[in-house]
């Protein structure tokens, strides 16, 4: 059974070398190849073209080769077909680092050290405990939760919002627009790992970024966005930061890919940015994910990690 690979944006060379030696029994091909498309009965893709998955009459499960699904959920010719998330500890694992990474950025101020040493110049600042900054995650997905987990781990105390209600061990958990208001009101660094749907667009604006604690060790409240890129109202905090409502922000996802070299974003002060690299795919270990599934499937066995198309996510 034929596997079609369609990515746009980064080279699938290595997904198509990974494919090939975890399921050397299977043909794995590319949008331009010769080959039926009668023959496709799974697709692992990353922004294709919208429309284009219609065009396999046997396609029976489309695999998204990364943490969103938007890029899917957006396209009104979607077949009506299982879309499977990438659910990975991989994924995850590397989603964690980059959010574990970032706040200590902020908490322990290293633009401030950065900029001192570029000076030459020795400039201490009072070091807080992580016990006295408060973490709040938006999103409690299994990214959410892991950076949750870990930010525990550190001593933070970590607060957690979702649209539905969850719960987590050792983490204060709100739900739902009643539950916003508290939650901003009681986070000195706010975490963004949520989806992109019409609920989630735009929910980071000016009236979000001015309702997070102002009472906190760091002067002020800091922004994280490894979530989805149009979440986020990017000239809301462009503005922040420079009139000093927020004390910084770390990026790695933006509404434009790449950024574009006009953006203000470039220039904000106490921004560190990465581009679109938080949770990047590896192809070996997301390959035996995928035939994992695909063998179970073939089994019997239903497929995990299934979107909700009425959820987006």
């Amino acid at each position: 059974m034929t596997i079609l690979v369609a990515v746009r944006g980064w080279k699938p060379d290595h997904w198509i070398h990974a494919l090939r030696e975890t399921a050397p029994n299977r043909t794995v091909v590319l949008p331009g190849d010769d080959f039926d498309p009668s023959s496709i009965r799974y697709a692992l893709v990353w922004k294709p073209e919208p429309g284009y998955l219609k065009s396999f009459p046997k396609l029976e499960a489309i695999f998204s080769l990364g943490a969103g699904v938007d890029h899917l959920t957006t396209d009104p010719e979607l077949p009506n077909l299982p879309v499977v998330r990438i659910v990975d500890p991989d994924l995850t694992g590397r989603m964690t680092e980059w959010v574990v990474l970032n706040v200590l950025l902020h908490h322990r101020r290293h633009a401030h050290y950065a900029a001192a040493q570029a000076e030459g110049g020795w400039k201490p600042l009072r070091q807080w405990a992580a016990g006295a900054v408060r973490v709040g995650i938006m999103g409690l997905g299994e990214l959410g939760r892991d950076a949750a987990r870990a930010l525990t781990a550190l001593g933070f105390k970590v607060k957690g919002w979702s649209r539905t209600e969850k719960r987590l061990e050792s983490v204060a958990c709100f739900h739902g627009a009643e539950g916003l208001a508290p939650f901003l009101a009681q986070t000195d660094i706010l975490v963004s790992l949520l989806p992109l749907t019409t609920e989630t667009e735009n929910l980071i604006d000016r009236v979000v970024i001015d309702a997070l604690a102002k009472d906190g060790p760091l002067g002020g409240p800091v922004i994280l966005n490894a979530g989805r890129g149009r979440s986020l109202v990017e000239t809301d905090l462009f503005v922040a930061l420079q009139d000093g409502r927020l004390k910084g922000a770390s990026l790695d996802v933006f509404a434009t890919e790449p950024l574009p070299p006009d953006s203000p974003l470039w220039r904000a002060p106490n921004l560190f940015m990465t581009p679109h690299v938080a949770a990047e795919s590896d192809p070996v270990a997301l390959s035996r994910y995928v035939i994992g599934e695909i063998v179970a499937y073939e089994a019997g066995r239903p497929l995990r990690h299934l979107v909700d198309r009425n959820k987006g996510y």
